[in-house]
């Protein structure tokens, strides 16, 4: 079943790289354009955010008395990201690949999903950081926009619901449960219009919450554990921007750090907030707009949209792909053990 579901996923990137040729070889038009050292840099700065999402994962999982290789998480990283793209479903889809290794390699599948819940987490916080950045240059340049304002709202309620659940487990496993399963009733009240049958199960999300609440009580009692994990996150974002202001210089775009900043908000606000996998249309028509806005002209603002979408799209999906082929090729690895332990 395992091998059919990868084999599955794998099918449905190839459907999805054919169905987008056009809007591929309009990249490759692109990047023939482009200078190659400016251009270089934008792929390298992708391929250290990779890394770095790495080493948060990695600072994350040890805070939760979880050992995995760095190797190993790389490539899982990297296959939810592609699986979240290929077959979107609210970040469950990626996640399924790390619960999958977590009981493959016989540790809590409850507390790899806490880690992604908290790598989450801090990848919102750092980016709110970053947004309000944007906002503050939008406002004073007059450009922000109903749009801007509703996404950021979005955005902010999302942050604020994950905190507010996470806050729950690390205080008590009953009153995550309670949270998880009024969420459970919602879910299956909204089911129930399409189908008879529950779509999530209330006891499920009580048996969830108590294994999940074990390993948030491991981060209360280990906050320094976290102080790496929300360093990386802003260094993420800092990747990001060296991305989209790599892109400009490839083109000899004059461009100063307030519209990288408003830029790069812009495009990683309606990536989270679309109703699009990655955003998928609407970063491209938002970032291509918004530099326009700030007085990129614009055929060159389309230009570095194309680069920075090449950069921080297509790369990580395509190893992606690569990455979710490496996974199931691996064999099966021994019980790894907690944090500290053999030591």
């Amino acid at each position: 079943m395992r091998k059919f579901i990868i084999a599955l996923l794998l099918l449905l990137g190839v459907i999805f790289v054919i169905g987008k040729l056009t809007e591929l070889q309009s990249i490759a038009e692109t990047l023939q354009r482009a200078a190659w050292p400016f251009l270089a840099l934008a792929f390298i700065a992708q391929i250290a955010w990779m890394w770095n999402q790495t080493a948060s994962f990695r600072a994350i999982y040890r805070a939760l008395g979880i050992s995995e290789s760095y190797p190993s998480l790389f490539l899982m990283a990297a296959a939810a990201n592609f699986t979240n793209v290929i077959a979107p479903s609210a970040g469950m889809g990626g996640m399924a690949i790390f619960i999958s290794e977590a009981t493959r390699r016989n540790y809590s599948p409850a507390r790899a999903t806490v880690a992604g819940a908290v790598y989450v987490l801090f990848d919102y916080l750092g980016f709110l950081c970053v947004l309000a950045l944007g906002i503050i240059v939008l406002i004073r340049r007059d450009d922000l926009s109903m749009v801007e304002i509703t996404a950021s709202a979005l955005f902010t309620l999302a942050a604020v619901v994950l905190t507010t659940l996470l806050f729950l487990g690390m205080r008590s496993a009953q009153a995550l449960g309670k949270a998880l399963a009024g969420m459970a009733r919602l879910a299956n009240r909204v089911a129930r219009l399409f189908s008879r049958r529950p779509y999530v199960s209330e006891q499920r999300a009580y048996e969830f919450a108590h294994d999940a609440a074990e390993g948030l009580r491991e981060l209360r009692h280990n906050p320094r554990g976290m102080l790496l994990p929300a360093l990386l996150a802003l260094t993420n974002k800092t990747f990001m921007m060296l991305i989209l202001l790599s892109s400009f210089l490839a083109f000899q775009v004059p461009v100063s750090i307030g519209t990288v900043i408003a830029g790069y908000s812009t495009a990683y606000l309606f990536t989270i907030v679309s109703p699009t996998p990655a955003g998928i249309g609407f970063v491209e028509g938002s970032l291509t707009l918004a530099l326009s806005s700030m007085y990129v002209p614009l055929s060159d603002a389309a230009l570095i949209t194309l680069v920075y979408r090449a950069a921080t799209f297509w790369l990580p999906l395509l190893f992606g792909m690569l990455a979710l082929r490496l996974i199931e090729h691996t064999r099966p690895a021994l019980p790894l053990p907690a944090c500290g332990e053999g030591n």
